[in-house]
């Protein structure tokens, strides 16, 4: 049983230039498009606030920052215009966003990698364990899916990452894991790892484990980060960082329960809207009946 620091501190990594969904995100950060109604980025505020996560740290573009904080910041004029409107409901849906967590923004000056973006916030997180939610993936599950790795670090100790197995056509567009021990049986839900892949061919993948977008991070991640090197596009990896990591330290993958949504692209984008906005119970009657009668 481990019984390292209990995870208080979420890195929200917000910085990035949405390439895949220009010209949407020229002037929008992608993380601000609505899924089903809700930003993406309140999605991934939320889970890390139902893991019981006490300050998230959002690390943003100086171009986006404004709009981010503005979505969670309390709004006087708006919640009295609502007032006056009597609608009580939507007031207390504003409200409640400026509740949900402790909020710090950090700057991110270039794009250059996740691993760079997450170490933007180094000084905010301190030598402290935290959590790392990518916000264009959405996790729906009874437990939450940061909650779920948190058990698995009180288990097993060290890092952890979410996995999944994902289709062999859909295997060069994850992270792919490499297991300690070349058999794992398909009931195991963690598995110890012993490295990495980032978007291999499906005849060199080590194995048809993805990793999804949530991560445990010991502080011993700091070092493995400032250990790598830039790759393509002068960008600092945190596949690379992790693959450095586990030659010295556990590194754990865990296959969570529940469905994920990768809104990242467009398709993915779409398919997101539609499959949350049909688990509204607003919008599934209405959605349904129209989805029905289209004809491609």
């Amino acid at each position: 049983m481990h019984n390292g620091k209990r995870i208080v501190k979420a890195v929200i990594p917000a910085a990035g230039f949405g390439t895949r969904m220009l010209p949407a995100t020229k002037a929008v950060p992608k993380e601000m498009l609505p899924v089903a109604g809700k930003p993406l980025i309140q999605y991934a505020v939320e889970e890390a606030a139902a893991s019981r996560i006490e300050i998230v740290i959002l690390v943003v573009r100086n171009h986006n920052k404004s709009l981010i904080q503005s979505h969670f910041a309390r709004d006087q004029e708006l919640e009295s215009f609502l007032g006056e409107r009597r609608l009580s409901a939507s007031i207390e849906l504003m409200r409640n966003l400026a509740e949900l967590v402790d909020l710090r923004y950090v700057e991110q000056k270039n794009p250059l990698g996740l691993a760079h973006a997450i170490s933007c916030a180094r000084s905010l997180v301190g030598d402290e364990p935290f959590a790392v939610l990518l916000p264009d993936v959405i996790m729906v599950s009874e437990k939450p899916a940061t909650s779920q790795l948190m058990w698995a670090r009180e288990q097993y100790g060290g890092s952890v990452v979410a996995v999944r197995e994902v289709e062999p056509q859909d295997v060069g567009r994850f992270g792919i894991v490499r297991a300690k021990h070349p058999t794992v049986p398909p009931s195991s839900s963690a598995i110890r790892l012993a490295g990495l892949v980032e978007k291999p061919a499906v005849d060199e993948a080590p194995s048809r484990l993805g990793v999804f977008g949530r991560y445990l991070l010991e502080p011993v991640i700091w070092s493995a980060i400032a250990q790598t090197h830039a790759g393509a596009g002068g960008e600092v990896q945190l596949t690379d960082a992790l693959n450095l990591l586990c030659e010295t330290e556990p590194l754990f993958g865990f296959r969570f329960e529940g469905q994920h949504y990768d809104a990242g692209d467009r398709i993915g984008y779409l398919k997101a809207n539609i499959e949350l906005s049909l688990q509204s119970s607003e919008l599934r009657q209405p959605l349904l009946r129209y989805l029905s009668g289209i004809h491609a």
